[in-house]
């Protein structure tokens, strides 16, 4: 936890969030799953989040000498039931000095998907409602 107030941790919310499509949402889960770190790969994924680490893990729930990398938020079924709605990323500082960025860790994901940040789908942002009168 004191890691995310230390020098070098970038966190971004990305505006406005990027929209992963039906088909391009379930590659990536697919790659995600195929990556996991209990599998040998880098990634650990959940409902709510996407974690990018430096190695796979020694043993389940041990990530042994593997650092974080960077993490994804994400969140399933928005804005329809089979889309993913990437909101905001984080890099910690491991991922700094390695050179990852916030754009590198989202690309790395959507990439799976035959995405990148900058031409993922966006999210409609409207206007606010006007201010109630009496």
């Amino acid at each position: 936890m004191t890691e995310m107030y230390d020098d070098g941790v970038v966190t971004e919310v990305i505006r406005p969030a990027a929209i992963i499509p039906e088909e391009s949402a379930r590659q990536v889960l697919v790659e995600l799953a195929l990556r996991d770190v209990l599998n040998g790969g880098v990634w650990l994924s959940d409902p709510s989040r996407w974690a990018l680490y430096d190695t796979a893990w020694n043993a389940q729930n041990q990530p042994g000498e593997s650092q974080l990398i960077g993490t994804i938020q994400v969140a399933y079924g928005t804005p329809t039931k089979y889309e993913i709605t990437i909101y905001r990323a984080t890099i910690t500082r491991r991922g700094t000095q390695m050179g990852w960025t916030v754009n590198r860790l989202c690309d790395e994901a959507l990439g799976y998907g035959g995405l990148d940040l900058a031409t993922c789908p966006r999210a409609a942002l409207s206007a606010p409602p006007k201010p109630f009168t009496f």
